[in-house]
């Protein structure tokens, strides 16, 4: 299948995709902010630069994209167009999330994925997903389990 833009379109829409400050992202943040968290963004000495950083409860939390992680949710789907590139691509972002969170555990982080799917949602739906993602992560941070996923 061919793409449906040209070249120069295709570049301009995927330089637009942003890998940190996402909305997804600010929405967590603005919220467990006002819940009283605080937190670092982005440590680029913690290996995958985690989104949010909790060094008060040793934790960390990671919000995924369900497509640039390749995530087996019903949002993630492979591309019909350039079908090598993109399985190496995501298959190596997936390798080196593992390989993140395995670094971030044995150096004493308990890490949490937070997935788009999870954030998912219209109007009411949405803010209870939202609710309920917010007591799972309060829960988390409070507790002393290594790691978590919050997913659809």
């Amino acid at each position: 299948m061919t793409d449906i833009v040209d070249a120069s379109t295709r570049s301009r829409m995927m330089s637009g995709i942003r890998n940190k400050d996402t909305r997804q992202e600010l929405e967590i943040r603005k919220r467990l902010f006002a819940l009283g968290f605080r937190y670092r963004l982005h440590d680029g000495k913690l290996p995958g630069k985690p989104d949010l950083i909790f060094p008060r409860y040793k934790a960390v939390i990671f919000i995924h994209g369900c497509f640039w992680h390749a995530h087996d949710c019903a949002l993630f789907k492979w591309p019909g167009s350039r079908r090598d590139f993109w399985k190496k691509k995501l298959t190596g972002n997936k390798r080196r999330d593992e390989k993140n969170r395995d670094a971030l555990l044995a150096m004493g982080w308990r890490v949490m994925t937070i997935w788009e799917c999870a954030l998912r949602g219209a109007g009411n739906k949405k803010e209870k997903k939202i609710d309920t993602l917010l007591r799972k992560t309060v829960k988390w941070l409070y507790s002393k389990s290594g790691s978590g996923e919050i997913r659809e």
